[in-house]
């Protein structure tokens, strides 16, 4: 306490002055429009430049932390990037190669291009309608696909329109077969999503992996060997034991079927429906 009295008695002048000093600027700057405006000014520029300056030193300091953030939206986009990649060409190669069974599988077929005008997915039952009938050269019993794959069989005709039999429908089967080992088996759909259906009557034995391509098997003239049908989604044993049940994920969207092709194979079908006719008449007797 002695040193600050005798600190202020040593130096009472200057400080006598100093206050006198910033009593005569406020006395100034207070009564003194003129003078009042510019050190308004003035120390509104100082303080902007003083803001201004602590501004550049904060966002320096943040700099490391904003660098870390950037570096990991980097590794995020980089993954995101290469799933992308990957499932663009898993999406190109499954194009691809069903174009390459369709056109493989078509030859020697006669291709007649028609469009869906009704359609359902959502019962036991779904049949579709295309604008294409009897006129038009459509007959009973013969396939009909898309861009995709397999989508029914033409179960009525009339004059200008059919009626098809939707895969999707209880009373379908198709004849498929793993396309990598030829073991063979009975498409069928019991409801449920429209993106999914069975194959039944697989032997237990087969040699059959997830991912699989299920095509149609050829083996009678309704559908050619080779027409895509899905992949192998999941598998089970039969409730019997005997054989397996394969999931498969269906290479068709029919809730978004819009242009179909029927395809004939020409006297093939008319003989195929004679040796069928002949069988079950000799059966019955």
């Amino acid at each position: 306490m002695r040193n600050l009295v005798n600190f202020l008695a040593k130096h009472s002048r200057w400080l006598l002055f100093a206050l006198l000093e910033a009593v005569s600027f406020a006395l100034l700057f207070r009564f003194n429009n003129y003078q009042g405006s510019v050190a308004f000014t003035s120390a509104n520029r100082a303080g902007g430049f003083i803001y201004d300056v602590a501004g550049q030193v904060t966002r320096y300091f943040g700099l490391a932390e904003a660098n870390r953030n950037l570096t990991a939206r980097n590794v995020q986009l980089e993954i995101e990037a290469e799933r992308l990649a990957e499932a663009l060409g898993r999406y190109v190669r499954d194009t691809a190669e069903i174009a390459a069974l369709r056109r493989t599988a078509l030859q020697g077929y006669t291709i007649r291009e028609a469009r869906v005008v009704n359609n359902s997915v959502t019962r036991s039952c779904n049949f579709i309608t295309i604008d294409k009938g009897r006129d038009d050269g459509i007959r009973p019993e013969t396939g009909v696909i898309c861009g995709n794959g397999a989508v029914g069989i033409v179960y009525l005709t009339g004059a200008r329109h059919s009626i098809v039999l939707s895969a999707l429908n209880a009373q379908s089967n198709i004849s498929c077969k793993i396309k990598r080992t030829g073991y063979f088996g009975v498409l069928r759909w019991s409801g449920g999503s429209p993106q999914y259906a069975r194959v039944e009557d697989m032997p237990r034995h087969s040699e059959v992996s997830l991912g699989d391509t299920v095509v149609t098997s050829g083996y009678s003239a309704v559908f050619p060997e080779g027409i895509p049908v899905g992949t192998v989604d999941d598998m089970e044993d039969s409730r019997d034991g005997l054989s397996r049940l394969l999931k498969v994920k269906l290479f068709t969207d029919f809730a978004r079927l819009n242009d179909v092709c029927v395809i004939d194979p020409g006297p093939a079908l008319e003989e195929q429906i004679l040796l069928r006719d002949s069988a079950e008449a000799a059966r019955t007797k």
